[in-house]
């Protein structure tokens, strides 16, 4: 066993209380040397201690601003790399657990990604009428890809802006790796159904004719977030049946049935400002991650917060960051040594930055 995973398993014998006292003095050690970054899915016992919280992109934009030598993205992998490709060369972006991941970045990978790209190269003539688009939630091979091939970083908060954007430059968006962001965002900028494909990456030619392919203006990645299918259009109905007042607020990657039943769709950042927002005593069904919607329902408790899926559902991978990696990290760093860096090759990230760079362009 190595050295590291002996330190580690030290650590996870200790209680969270005595990893709150010892995360706390090390932050004071480490004074502004160091930067906290919590992202609004994470568990309460690591969150508390973020320096500043939101969605991905926000953290890291934050962190590369900042004065601080280390970034402790208490996150998923993706978004430790993102502030790496985004920080400064001076700074060292941390993950406290690397096995914090993302099923659905999970989903889309290169090889598949330019396997696709080949494979609709027998039909069209992708570098001429496809523009790649990849969510924020993927690989930094992915975005290296778009910054490659012409497209573009999207968001949840600025999907419509970016498609926008694909659209007046070519006549197609591939949109990886979530289909259903891809989806409800096409579909409320005016885009039939009837215009948008699933591209199965396990079939030959993504399970689509030349036809198929040949007619779509969107063609979706078959990616999904894990949590977010977990809620379905019955759960609204059966919801509003107790309480038919309640004003439903869903993330778009949710299903396209849920988004069509949901007065509000929107970003994480997007629920909690609406709600923050509404009047006193206004009853809120909400689809998106546990631990956020918790938290909105502590933070807002003159509104009603209700979580929308009848069954427990959070993000299994940003829970693995837990104050035990947190403490064992920051301890590290007063030692002198940096556990768990996240570093994307020079190359990939130079290509990354062209495509987040085109996004960040955009007017807000």
């Amino acid at each position: 066993m190595s050295a590291v995973a002996i330190d580690i398993n030290r650590y996870a014998l200790l209680d969270d209380a005595e990893c709150e006292r010892r995360i706390i003095a090390a932050k004071q050690q480490l004074g502004d040397k160091v930067v906290i970054l919590g992202h609004h899915y994470q568990r309460d016992e690591v969150y508390r201690h973020a320096d500043i919280s939101g969605d991905s992109l926000k953290l890291s934009r934050y962190a590369s601003e900042s004065n601080a030598k280390y970034i402790v993205f208490c996150g998923v992998h993706f978004m430790a790399e993102v502030a790496d490709i985004l920080s400064r060369p001076d700074q060292i972006s941390i993950l406290p657990d690397m096995a914090a991941g993302c099923s659905m970045a999970d989903m889309a990978n290169l090889v598949n990604v330019d396997r696709a790209w080949q494979e609709m190269s027998e039909v069209l003539y992708p570098d001429e009428q496809i523009t790649p688009v990849t969510y924020i939630n993927s690989a930094a091979d992915l975005k290296a890809f778009c910054g490659r091939h012409g497209g573009i970083v999207c968001t949840s908060s600025n999907a419509h802006q970016v498609i926008e954007w694909g659209l007046a430059r070519r006549e197609k968006i591939l949109f990886f790796p979530d289909q259903h962001l891809g989806r409800n965002t096409a579909y409320k900028m005016g885009i039939p159904l009837d215009e948008m494909v699933v591209w199965d990456f396990s079939k030959p030619l993504g399970g689509l004719t030349p036809e198929a392919l040949k007619k779509a203006k969107m063609i979706l990645w078959k990616g999904f977030c894990s949590v977010h299918q977990m809620f379905r259009p019955e759960h609204i109905d059966k919801f509003k049946e107790k309480h038919p007042e309640t004003q439903v607020i869903s993330h778009p990657e949710c299903s396209f049935e849920v988004c069509q039943k949901s007065d509000y769709i929107g970003s994480t950042e997007y629920i909690v400002k609406t709600i923050a927002a509404a009047k006193p005593g206004t009853r809120w069904l909400v689809g998106t991650e546990l631990n956020l919607v918790n938290r909105l329902n502590e933070q807002f408790a003159d509104q009603h917060v209700h979580f929308m899926a009848p069954t427990v559902c959070m993000c299994s991978t940003m829970f693995r960051t837990d104050p035990q990696h947190l403490a064992w990290i920051l301890e590290s760093l007063v030692a002198g040594r940096v556990i768990n860096r996240v570093s994307v090759p020079e190359a990939e990230a130079k290509l990354a930055v062209l495509a987040l760079n085109r996004m960040l362009e955009l007017p807000v």
